[in-house]
């Protein structure tokens, strides 16, 4: 096991030294290749705000900086091989950033959304930008018609922020849609459905915001990239305020998910690890809203749909008719990838917990193609994955049917919900309990059992 630091340089002339102490491995992350142009995707997200009239603040252009540390961190270090457990690194990150004073005094929320998110040790210190990168944002020309934007959504390609879309623009909002160009299937997604909305809402002046930040020409010496992307949520909120710090007003970023993924409940003891995301957790978008409020941010990040089973999100949207056109081209799978070893192209699974998810919603008026098309044409086996996910929502449906009552001590092991009040945490266990029924109709007749 190796304890790592990553620490931010901007360019050859940033020479300010920052040890290493003892045991740790340094690492350094280059932000300025020429002419003081950020890269890894920040200076082309700036240009393509710049082009909406929208100019991000310094301390926003600070946080998608962070957020950069903490992706190339959480993607290119093993935790098989740099962690004692198997999955717990410890990583500390030095920030160059506009205003020390005002992020010191945040380290200790930052590290504790990160612990929360990832289940890793994070150490988090900033110092200041080197001379000459005191701006990074161009200077707002003088506008007759500021940005049209009233909102902001994330906008992944799944079908909980296609909802999120549809159901913005039917309510007469004209929101700046936040997209992460992930792997070439979700972005296919986000193309595809962007492209609909554009023609299906052609009055509206709404946009999107694409983000593409890659690392492929940096690495952590001698060390493995991860495969899980636990800390890829902070990118994409992190964007989304980035964004929203340029807003004359106060904004706010919604985070569409349905109540029983945002919540995720590990669904049976060994469901731990990569398996139980918190990207949307109650307490991790509570820590987010402190975190704007100590950076002088003027924004609020919320999920509308954290009271919504996926099947009353699609039943309530607000133009039915384009989300059944649209919900093909979304995209769901947590490894839409896996088909390609059946020969098959990629495609949702059929089989994760998303699918799965997906699958319940969407009984009856389903078009998607699924690589596992049938869930009852034989007994899945539940030492592969195909049977694994079933196996461990039938566990969990049995639980709850026993004891009904038990779900309003589940909902609180994935995290603290003591932002949440008495009414709110009620609210919540009625969702997790109705989520798990909409699965429990679709898992009717399908048998699992170890081959």
């Amino acid at each position: 096991m190796k304890r790592h630091l990553i620490v931010g340089r901007f360019g050859t002339t940033d020479r300010i030294a920052v040890p290493a102490a003892d045991g740790e491995f340094l690492s350094r992350l280059e932000f300025v290749a020429a002419k003081k142009r950020l890269e890894h995707g920040i200076g082309d997200a700036l240009d393509d705000l710049a082009k909406l009239g929208v100019f991000p603040s310094e301390i926003g252009v600070d946080l998608l900086v962070l957020a950069a540390h903490i992706q190339a961190a959480d993607t290119k270090i093993s935790r098989s091989t740099e962690s004692q457990d198997g999955w717990t690194r410890e990583i500390r990150l030095v920030v160059p950033v506009s205003d020390t004073n005002r992020w010191n005094s945040t380290t200790g929320l930052i590290e504790r959304l990160l612990n929360f998110l990832t289940g890793d040790r994070w150490t988090v210190g900033f110092r200041a930008r080197p001379p000459g990168f005191e701006q990074t944002v161009s200077d707002k020309p003088a506008q007759l018609i500021p940005p049209s934007f009233d909102s902001f959504a994330l906008f992944s390609g799944g079908m909980d922020s296609l909802i999120g879309a549809i159901d913005s623009l039917g309510q007469n909002q004209i929101p700046l849609l936040i997209s992460h160009a992930g792997d070439g299937a979700t972005s296919d997604a986000q193309t595809k459905i962007f492209k609909v909305l554009k023609a299906s809402y052609a009055q509206s002046n709404f946009n999107r915001l694409r983000i593409w930040m890659d690392f492929r020409g940096w690495s952590v010496r001698g060390v493995e990239s991860e495969k899980t992307t636990r800390g890829r949520s902070f990118l994409f909120v992190a964007t989304g305020v980035f964004a929203g710090s340029g807003m004359a007003n106060n904004f706010r970023l919604r985070v569409p998910e349905n109540g029983l993924i945002a919540l995720n409940v590990p669904l049976d003891p060994l469901r731990l690890g990569a398996f139980s995301t918190r990207t949307t957790h109650p307490f991790y978008l509570a820590r987010w809203n402190e975190l704007l409020q100590a950076l002088g941010i003027s924004g609020l990040i919320d999920n509308p749909y954290w009271d919504k089973t996926k099947g009353e999100m699609a039943e309530q949207c607000t133009n039915p008719a384009l989300l059944r056109t649209l919900v093909p081209k979304s995209m769901s799978c947590a490894s839409p990838t896996k088909g390609r070893w059946l020969g098959l192209g990629t495609q949702h699974c059929g089989f994760c917990l998303p699918c799965l998810i997906r699958r319940a919603a969407l009984r009856g008026s389903d078009q998607t193609k699924y690589s596992l098309p049938d869930l009852t044409a034989r007994t899945l086996d539940t030492r592969h994955a195909q049977g694994r996910q079933v196996r461990s929502f039938q566990f969990a449906i049995e639980r709850i049917a026993r004891k009904p009552a038990l779900a309003a001590l589940l909902i609180h092991k994935p995290g603290s919900l003591s932002d949440e009040s008495p009414a709110r945490q009620t609210a919540i266990a009625d969702v997790y309990r109705r989520g798990l029924a909409e699965v429990s109709a679709l898992l009717t007749n399908v048998t699992t059992a170890p081959s």
